[in-house]
């Protein structure tokens, strides 16, 4: 009797198989912050803060325009880049809004298309956050609909630098500083990603990451970082981050901060894993150009503008049929996703927020979007088995 051989189940994501790759070196990472007894506010921190500083500064020269008070929109190399670990994505977001002053009775504009952390972290400083609707192409912030939700009480934008993929930065910082409006970046999904030449997250006053396990450059836990040129904006950030103390004064509070900081261990961790950052995204570059050479034309590939480096933190597609297809797959062996299935504007909690919204983008995105399994640890049969996987389940 003949047995027929069918694939291996593939999960949409194998964070096992990273930490596998990688196990002498994290763990000797982990047991080096052990036998040193200092587990917060360390020596890794410090280490990984000024890596990862140096890492962002990038090695391109930015581009210049005319700004605010004559300053240029894209910040230039000649400010030195630094950087605040912090607890989460979500709390990177928070204190950057808090150390540009954002609280109640003001605006942040954003798009709707996101992880609600985004929302989230504006609401907890009190202000309100306005969507926007997204380029249907990039996904990420259009400039035409931040221009119209412009206010009297807009007090900044987030830009959000979706599944990797740069938002239009060029356009949102002249509208912006154009009208005296802050920027913090969102980079939470785009670690390595470039626009123009330079790493997302060098480009606005502010900038935030996220080091949850899934991300490009991810921890063994929650984790977060704010990073940026203006030394007062990051001081704050960094007295902010604990309590509003300052080096020279520990203990006393000189202003109300909290409490979110990046542990020794998981900078640790992270320490090892910068140094493979660029090497993975290459991979998912890769990964990513196999898949969109290969697809059936009915299901939509993402899109990489000309001046923009893609670093697919998420490989995400479009089809009409997104349930059927997804269910086709899953009976094929392959595991899909969706980011993210509900519009912010769309979600309870928010609901109050978005009353008159009309987001059209928005909303057909979510009701047609698909992230394929992506990670630098695919195998090439892995892959083929998506591939194939894919066409089958798009030709039923």
């Amino acid at each position: 009797m003949t047995t027929i051989q069918t694939p291996n189940p593939l999960p949409f994501l194998d964070l096992r198989a990273e930490y596998q790759s990688l196990k002498h070196e994290i763990d000797a990472a982990v047991m080096r912050t052990l036998d040193s007894g200092w587990y917060i506010l360390g020596r890794e921190v410090a280490a990984f803060e000024a890596e990862f500083a140096t890492y962002l500064a990038g090695d391109q020269p930015a581009a210049t325009d005319e700004g605010r008070g004559g300053q240029s929109q894209i910040q230039t190399p000649n400010a030195k880049l630094e950087c605040v670990g912090v607890n989460s994505g979500t709390d990177a977001l928070q204190l950057a809004l808090w150390a540009c002053q954002v609280g109640p009775g003001d605006e942040v504009i954003t798009v709707a298309h996101t992880a609600v952390a985004t929302a989230a972290a504006i609401r907890l400083t009190g202000a309100t956050p306005i969507f926007v609707d997204v380029d249907p192409i990039t996904f990420t912030m259009d400039p035409t609909a931040l221009e119209a939700a412009i206010t009297q009480h807009t007090k900044a934008v987030i830009p959000v630098h979706l599944y990797g993929h740069p938002a239009d930065m060029t356009s949102i910082l002249e509208l912006a500083y154009a009208r005296g409006l802050r920027v913090i970046e969102d980079c939470a999904q785009a670690h390595g990603a470039r626009y123009h030449g330079q790493p997302v997250g060098a480009l606005g006053d502010l900038a935030c990451f996220s080091f949850y396990p899934t991300k490009n450059l991810g921890a063994r836990g929650d984790g977060g970082a704010v990073v940026g040129r203006d030394p007062a904006l990051v001081d704050r950030v960094r007295r902010l981050r604990e309590y509003g103390w300052t080096p020279q004064a520990r203990y006393i509070s000189q202003e109300e901060g909290m409490n979110s900081r990046l542990d020794e261990l998981q900078a640790a961790i992270l320490r090892v894993k910068l140094r493979y950052l660029d090497q993975w995204n290459a991979r998912r570059r890769s990964i990513a150009a196999r898949y969109s050479s290969r697809l059936p034309v009915s299901i939509t590939r993402p899109v990489e503008r000309p001046h923009c480096t893609h670093v697919y933190h998420l490989y995400v597609a479009r089809i009409a049929d997104r349930d059927g297809f997804r269910q086709r797959m899953q009976a094929g062996g392959v595991g899909t996703a969706i980011h993210y299935p509900a519009p912010i504007h769309q979600q309870p909690a928010y609901a109050q927020f978005a009353a008159g919204c009309r987001l059209p983008h928005t909303e057909r995105l979510a009701d047609e979007i698909v992230s394929l399994p992506m990670h630098p640890h695919l195998s090439e049969a892995q892959i083929e088995q998506v591939v194939e996987a894919a066409q089958l389940a798009s030709t039923r």
